[in-house]
């Protein structure tokens, strides 16, 4: 077991090197949501907004936690999707398969190192946040901040090898993670506060993963909340995506290319699943 941690802790390593070997998968995971916020600030200026949930809030206070999850969505859901994809296109996870290497020793590298990456994108953000727009963070809610970002992190990252197990191909795997991750942002109080939403969107929004994410992380930050302030429904429809994302790439992760499926370089695959 000391000897499978051991690898665990290399294999998060190696995937945090190739992910900051990467500027433009870098620049999109944490440059982004800094520019958006700062635009949103730009637009709408800073003052305080009626919030449906939350009250009177700066403009700031709401786009900050909002942004930041967005960010550790991306940063665990869409990047690993993706890149499992084309490490599986290009026979990479083939040959990892291979090796000694236990399979959740890989995949829980992949895992643990995408968490992190998400861990430093929002801490960029909400750092943003309090020193140029005075966003405010509550230290007695620092232990349910924690938490609920942990989970939610989890949450997106097990949801993100689902859908690679479920994606074909590479090529397509970033057009579900788009097609996924964006909708969901704009019913899940993230990008813009829905003051009179249908309520069919308002439980679509509940249900869905994001918004339970986005809202348990700007209520702990939020100056209106009285500590601890977790609300354990909201935990528990991201322990329920968790454990659905987890037996859905328990049961359809493949290692080998799809046979049938064109690679990233044009090659027919004709690998057999294992």
């Amino acid at each position: 077991m000391r000897r499978d941690l051991v690898i665990l802790w290399r294999s998060v390593r190696a995937e945090n090197r190739m992910f900051w070997r990467s500027p433009v998968g870098a620049f999109f995971t944490l440059g982004l949501p800094l520019v958006m916020l700062v635009l949103f600030v730009a637009l709408f200026g800073n003052e305080p907004i009626d919030h449906p949930e939350y009250g009177d809030i700066t403009t700031a206070q709401f786009y900050a936690p909002g942004l930041g999850v967005f960010a550790a969505a991306s940063a665990t859901f869409t990047n690993i999707a993706i890149n499992l994809s084309m490490r599986r296109d290009d026979g990479v996870l083939k040959r990892v398969r291979g090796t000694p290497i236990p399979p959740w020793v890989f995949l829980g590298g992949v895992v643990v190192s995408a968490v992190w990456i998400a861990v430093c994108a929002t801490t960029v953000m909400l750092g943003l946040g309090v020193l140029a727009y005075g966003v405010e963070v509550q230290p007695e809610q620092l232990p349910v901040l924690f938490v609920s970002f942990v989970v939610g992190a989890v949450c997106f990252a097990t949801l993100g090898v689902a859908l690679a197990s479920v994606a074909r191909t590479a090529g397509g795997a970033p057009a579900m993670a788009n097609a996924i991750i964006l909708p969901m942002g704009f019913i899940s109080d993230v990008f813009i506060p829905l003051e009179t939403p249908p309520s069919w969107l308002v439980r679509a929004g509940d249900v869905l993963p994001l918004k339970p994410f986005a809202v348990s992380v700007s209520e702990a930050m939020s100056p209106f909340t009285v500590a601890p302030g977790v609300r354990w429904e909201r935990i528990a429809v991201l322990v329920a995506w968790t454990v659905a994302g987890a037996l859905i790439a328990q049961k359809m992760f493949r290692w080998e290319p799809v046979p049938g499926t064109t690679t990233r370089r044009g090659r027919r695959n004709r690998s057999i699943a294992g």
